[in-house]
């Protein structure tokens, strides 16, 4: 067992020099001394300098043009959505002029129709009041009338209760005529 350890120590003290042995040669696939690694050098360039041609003679180009093609096809959308902006906004414009015009033209028809209105019912209110006057002043006249007929009636009533009251208490006939002046002056000192 102890010739078993004493190999491994050995095996462990070469294991460094045995790598820094490979280190010493560097990577293998740089090592252009091999014959397949200088072909595989050459084929690379033979098809990177193809790609290249493939790529700049004819897909790039295409490409070039797809994109050109997508740019202006893009620029063409714009113009035509500034011009339908331009469209819209004037639209817009348009619209909010008819509006204010609808709106004033509406205004002026009611203020039109309140002056017609308030005419109309200064009219009927003139009217009105000169039948009222009218009617106010036929009743004055009933009242006076009636007032007057009353007063006439009450004068008569007067001079036949005066007549009757005097005689009753004085017992002696007062002449008509002087009943008639004293009923007449009461009555006018009371409408007074």
């Amino acid at each position: 067992m102890r010739g078993l350890a004493t190999l491994v120590q050995a095996g462990f003290l070469l294991l460094p020099s045995a790598v820094m042995a490979e280190e010493k040669k560097g990577m293998p696939q740089l090592d252009f001394a091999n014959p397949l690694t200088l072909s595989q050098v050459v084929w690379l360039a033979i098809i990177f300098f193809t790609l290249y041609l493939l790529l700049s003679r004819w897909a790039l180009p295409q490409v070039g043009a797809v994109l050109e093609a997508r740019a202006s096809r893009i620029a063409g959308d714009l113009d035509a959505a500034k011009s339908a902006k331009a469209k819209a906004d004037a639209a817009v414009a348009e619209l909010k002029a008819a509006t204010a015009k609808a709106h004033a033209e509406a205004q002026a028809s009611v203020s039109t129709a309140v002056d017609a209105a308030k005419a109309e019912a200064a009219v009927q209110a003139t009217a009105a009041n000169a039948q009222l006057d009218a009617q106010l002043a036929a009743a004055e006249q009933r009242i006076a009338a009636a007032r007057a007929a009353a007063m006439g009636a009450l004068r008569d009533v007067a001079l036949t209760t005066t007549v009757d009251v005097v005689a009753r208490l004085t017992g002696a006939a007062v002449s008509q005529q002087n009943i008639e002046q004293a009923v007449d002056r009461a009555l006018a000192a009371r409408a007074a």
